[in-house]
């Protein structure tokens, strides 16, 4: 089974990344594009066996921009863990499943194809996704607390307060019940002082 797992990608998820610009190390395919780097690895499921074999498609984008704004030293080489956006492939095509198992009676031609159009489907968002701020608007469209701290200094930087006021709003109506907003609050408080805009939900 993890012949055929090697076969897949070596025959069909290679040719299909590398004709979009992506080069492989590993399992791990990547492609520089300005200041962003595109990831997609390939995880097997830890519990895989010599009949059954599971894996997970994780798609990354690492920005060199949101990098900065973390302090952080700007990776050439960023692991998928590094990624500022991350989700799995299901998250970002629908028809792809959790995870993707091989076993005696699997069809593989069926899951080449279905595995071949969630990697389709991925390249086609990652053409959506061509900044920092689109990393951002995905984030603060959610609205998601992942990247707060980092998506209110580059709206706050880039001066717009309106989108930064927007987030704000919608993250306290989604979570300002909880315990641990405060903490957040807080956070973001700080932020706003820093670029001198007045701190509000209004």
């Amino acid at each position: 089974m993890q012949q055929i797992l090697n076969d897949l990608i070596k025959h069909d998820v290679k040719p299909l990344l590398s004709k979009h610009g992506f080069a492989k190390k590993g399992l791990n395919f990547s492609k520089p594009e300005d200041d962003l780097i595109y990831i997609l690895n390939f995880q097997k499921s830890a519990g895989n066996s010599s009949d059954n074999v599971m894996f997970y498609v994780n798609c990354g984008i690492y920005a060199g921009e949101l990098a900065r704004i973390q302090s952080k030293v700007v990776l050439t080489a960023p692991h998928e863990a590094d990624c500022h956006f991350r989700a799995r492939i299901e998250e970002i095509a629908k028809s792809a499943p959790d995870r993707f198992a091989i076993a005696p009676d699997t069809n593989i031609d069926d899951l080449r194809t279905t595995l071949l159009h969630g990697l389709e489907e991925v390249i086609h968002f990652y053409g959506t996704m061509t900044s920092a701020r689109s990393i951002v608007d995905y984030y603060t469209a959610g609205p998601f607390l992942h990247l707060g701290e980092e998506s209110f200094q580059l709206l706050l930087q880039s001066n717009d307060v309106a989108a930064a006021k927007r987030y704000l709003k919608a993250l306290q109506e989604k979570h300002g019940t909880e315990k641990r907003w405060t903490i957040f609050e807080n956070k973001y408080r700080a932020i706003y002082q820093q670029f001198g805009v007045e701190f509000g939900y209004s």
